[in-house]
């Protein structure tokens, strides 16, 4: 008898956009910045998707794709490496036509790669931090935590909805369900009583109990 998930599908789908936003709102923030995002790359195409947003853009980027290595998110997500680039003009990974499609063309770029099992599953980045803020080294440290923080939250929501999915193919129920359908039988076609569904149900009310 299988107990009830801690979240259920639905659930773990809004814990995971919570747990993403919570991360780039604290990114932009602790560097004060004009945005962060963060990209997860869809396993099928390779795209980079928006899937959290604060900030510029906010309101309209999420769910925006850009194709396999676009940009300095693209470089980031096929190299597995951290870049900042603090003038996006001079660096050749800079796609100046990706972010005027953003509606927002930044002057610089940090962004680091989220890791699972050494394979990049997204990109976190933040757009244009303060000038008051900039230090290469610890810039880039803390952007790195943050990034990790962020693929180990993933980690878990997946393994989650690995177990969901598992427990749906095998048909299996969660308790209340299985009480539901067992009181049902509990009263056969003719309207008396099933034995046998009648001793499940109360062999269950004292297990409760």
């Amino acid at each position: 008898m299988a107990v009830r998930d801690p979240l259920p599908p639905g659930d773990v789908e809004i814990t995971e956009r919570r747990l993403l936003m919570s991360v780039v709102e604290v990114a932009r923030h602790v560097f004060d910045a004009a945005a962060a995002s963060i990209f997860l790359m869809d396993g099928d195409t390779g795209e980079l998707v928006f899937t959290a947003v604060s900030g510029k853009g906010e309101g309209h980027l999420l769910g925006a794709r850009f194709p396999r290595g676009t940009g300095i998110a693209g470089w980031v997500a096929a190299s597995g490496q951290p870049m900042i680039a603090d003038d996006v003009e001079e660096v050749s990974q800079f796609a100046r036509n990706a972010a005027e499609s953003t509606g927002f063309v930044p002057c610089s770029i940090m962004a680091a790669p989220l890791i699972r099992y050494e394979e990049c599953i997204g990109v976190l980045e933040v757009l244009d931090r303060s000038d008051a803020l900039r230090g290469e080294l610890a810039d880039v440290d803390l952007l790195a935590l943050l990034a990790t923080q962020a693929a180990c939250g993933l980690e878990l929501l997946l393994r989650l909805r690995h177990t969901h999915a598992a427990a749906a193919a095998s048909g299996a129920d969660d308790l209340h369900t299985l009480l539901e359908r067992i009181a049902v039988r509990v009263l056969s076609g003719n309207g008396s009583a099933n034995p046998v569904a009648l001793k499940l149900l109360v062999a269950a009310d004292e297990l409760l109990a």
